[in-house]
């Protein structure tokens, strides 16, 4: 079975992934069928580059995804490629979806690390509160 999975490279503490097709019972970094694009977790949002006409031969052959790779196919706009092309969409139409998409998904990330940021502040400032309280 051909999976879709990441391949890792890079230095040691700063990992950049490879997006591959491969056999299913290869090794994680052994010989892959085709490259599909990368992704590189250490930028603020992260780089995804995917070549979606690939990836969807690749999904439609039969190919599965891993959770992982799943998950950046979705936030790429791949997987709704796939599915507007099932639908018989015309390209233009498929374009301006997945645009939109991207801008949810960028919206959506900058929503959520200012959440965490905000609740790591307010965690820092109880436990700041806590430590001047005097003991009882």
């Amino acid at each position: 079975m051909v999976k879709l999975r990441l391949k890792r490279k890079g230095r040691a503490h700063h990992p950049i992934y490879d997006i591959i097709a491969i056999d299913g019972r290869a090794r994680r970094d052994g010989a892959f069928l085709e490259n599909l694009g990368y992704y590189d977790p250490n930028t603020a949002p992260t780089t995804i580059r995917i070549n979606h006409e690939r990836s969807i031969y690749w999904l439609n052959v039969g190919a599965q995804p891993t959770d992982v790779v799943n998950k950046l196919l979705s936030y790429d706009g791949v997987l709704l490629r796939r599915a507007l092309q099932f639908k018989d969409k015309p390209e233009a139409e498929i374009n301006e979806a997945i645009e939109a998409h991207k801008k949810v998904a960028k919206a959506r990330y900058s929503r959520r690390k200012q959440l965490r940021k905000k609740r790591k502040d307010e965690k820092s400032k109880k436990e700041a509160a806590d430590a001047n309280k005097p003991a009882e």
